[in-house]
């Protein structure tokens, strides 16, 4: 499998920041943040599952605009995998007549441009050859995390979480981990801003690889614009053993 990072930022501001999306080989989707745009119409054409980690804005912005882009150019919906609270947010409060069309409803309730797939923690979902399983996570709505398997190696991607040992517990039971993407969105000094927000910051993320039993590449995302020099000296500063990497847009991950 391959995984392209089309936005891996935790804010807006420049070239170079994208919020988080990121494209697997080249028709699934793992969250649908502003680094969708950048694609050509005829890769978002391919694009045939996307899985949310979460409903908050910077995951889901480009969603209303990818299906309604490609929706009359496919000939079959677009499978949204998610949370079912995840999917009554989206319902609720952007696919509600209001905010953006049904396209759950669009052009009729029988083909319909976009599918919801309900997925629960400890869900795997088969693509092809592929396997996405959706893992613990802890976040101000309800989170999960994924691991996806080519069968030949692990990768795992946290969303947005705090520190969760449910989490821990998952990433030590994936015996061939190659990757772990993992935020880290605030610095040391923001400490209690990231506890309120449940986000991670260095010495929470530190406190969290050092629970792990496997070793993978850890690639850091979702660090905040402004912040983000600071927040990867103090994970170097913390953690020079496990050399924690700053992941860049654009980033080509193979497992």
């Amino acid at each position: 499998m391959k995984l392209t990072a089309l936005g891996c930022s935790g804010g807006i501001g420049g070239a170079q920041a994208r919020t988080t999306s990121f494209l697997v080989d080249d028709d699934i989707l793992l969250d649908c943040g502003t680094g969708v745009g950048d694609l050509p119409l005829d890769a978002l054409v391919r694009i045939d599952h996307v899985f949310l980690t979460h409903a908050h804005l910077d995951h889901v912005a480009a969603l209303p605009l990818l299906v309604d882009s490609v929706g009359e150019m496919r000939s079959r919906s677009l499978i949204v995998h998610a949370t079912p609270e995840t999917i009554r947010i989206l319902r609720s409060h952007i696919f509600n007549w209001l905010i953006w069309p049904d396209f759950s409803v669009i052009p009729d309730r029988d083909y319909p441009f976009l599918r919801f797939q309900p997925m629960k923690v400890g869900e795997a979902a088969r693509v092809g050859a592929r396997t996405i399983t959706a893992l613990p996570a802890q976040h101000t709505v309800p989170a999960v995390a994924y691991c996806l398997d080519s069968g030949a190696g692990q990768l795992v991607f946290s969303g947005d979480t705090a520190y969760c040992p449910e989490l821990i517990a998952a990433i030590n039971a994936c015996p061939a981990l190659r990757h772990l993407i993992v935020e880290t969105a605030f610095a040391d000094e923001q400490y209690g801003l990231a506890v309120a927000s449940r986000h991670l910051c260095p010495s929470m993320l530190l406190a969290m690889l050092d629970e792990l039993s496997v070793s993978p590449q850890v690639h850091i995302s979702h660090l905040k614009p402004g912040a983000d020099e600071r927040i990867m000296a103090q994970l170097e500063a913390g953690a020079p053993h496990l050399r924690p990497q700053r992941l860049q847009q654009g980033q080509v991950l193979t497992f």
